[in-house]
């Protein structure tokens, strides 16, 4: 008897809650390549391993912004390559997602296209005794991030970055959120 397989499941989400690791090289190369060729920006994968919840997610952008269709679009194409490469042990979930308006991120090029924006960065070891920053992107400098933050400039090597998020300009409007 022939039953059908039924679709694949997937998550999309406009904004992700969760902070886990970045993809390690190997997932990047794999699904990065098939992102952009569908005509999206790959902002940045992360990986959560775990044995029976993995969580594998996807950021991607567009000029004209991400929809729901987006999401399924890229979702279907990924579920595809990862299920014929299968380059995850044990189960996991997929999920596509716009990065929203607190984007993470991955990239130092992604500093640069948003030197004068204010970003909330996580530290591996403190850096003037402080393991969270909330500064205003200055300048990059070779493999550094100049933040200032009130009247002290801080030299923030990227790789003692564990993560980084844009502070949306409405936030600081409201002179919401800290990084105290």
């Amino acid at each position: 008897m022939f039953m059908e397989e039924p679709e694949a499941l997937f998550f999309c989400v406009l904004k992700g809650e969760a902070e886990m690791k970045q993809a390690p090289e190997h997932l990047v190369a794999l699904i990065e390549p098939i992102v952009e060729g569908l005509g999206y920006e790959c902002v940045g994968i992360e990986y959560n391993p775990h044995p029976q919840h993995g969580m594998l997610r996807i950021y991607i952008d567009s000029e004209n912004g991400i929809l729901l269709d987006d999401c399924t679009k890229v979702s279907h194409q990924l579920s595809g390559m990862l299920d014929v490469e299968d380059p995850i042990q044990g189960e996991y979930q997929l999920e596509v997602s716009s990065p929203g308006e607190d984007r993470p991120f991955f990239k130092l090029s992604q500093f640069e296209k948003y030197v004068g924006s204010t970003v909330n960065v996580s530290l591996f070891k403190p850096i003037d005794k402080r393991r969270k920053i909330t500064g205003l992107i200055q300048a990059v400098d070779g493999d550094d991030v100049m933040l200032v933050e009130g009247e002290q400039t801080l030299k923030v090597p990227f790789q003692a970055m564990s993560k980084a998020r844009l502070v949306p300009e409405y936030l600081l409007k409201k002179g919401g959120r800290s990084g105290k």
